[in-house]
């Protein structure tokens, strides 16, 4: 039995949890589990040669069955919110819409909202828009063309 070898692998596998650690996304924790089977397989007495294998090994088959449910758990799930009731409604411009000062108001579904122009051009008070998206605390509206 290697002592250095076991010492080595047990050192690589903290190394790959500290990585692990320090990032927000699972990227070393499967080779922190080769690493491990690695430094049993060091004091089992297998050569190196064995041991990288063992290592190689354990890292895809951990990467195999936890990539799918890491996969199924990591999918981002957007939860509409009340202000999205008035994505694409029609509003009116109660303020001047004005990308230079950022100033603006418009009315929509009976609520006041600060807000800008989707394209960065004033937009007079009286206006009719609507809302093409939100960002932060604003609406995003575009002037709705006349018929």
């Amino acid at each position: 039995m290697d002592f250095s070898m076991i010492v080595l692998w047990i050192a690589v596998m903290i190394i790959f949890l500290l990585i692990e650690a320090a990032t927000v996304n699972l990227v070393t924790i499967w080779f922190a589990v080769g690493a491990l089977g690695a430094a049993i397989s060091a004091g089992i007495g297998w050569n190196l040669a064995v041991q990288i294998v063992v290592f190689v090994v354990m890292s895809g088959i951990a990467l195999a069955i936890t990539k799918p449910l890491v996969t199924k758990l990591k999918k981002r799930k957007d939860f509409p919110t009340n202000a999205d009731r008035i994505l694409e409604r029609e509003g009116i411009v109660t303020e001047n819409i004005d990308p230079v000062s950022g100033s603006g108001q418009v009315k929509v579904l009976g609520q006041d909202w600060s807000a800008k122009s989707e394209d960065d051009r004033m937009i007079l008070a009286g206006s009719k828009v609507v809302v093409r998206q939100i960002e932060g605390v604003k609406a995003v509206v575009e002037e709705k063309e006349e018929i």
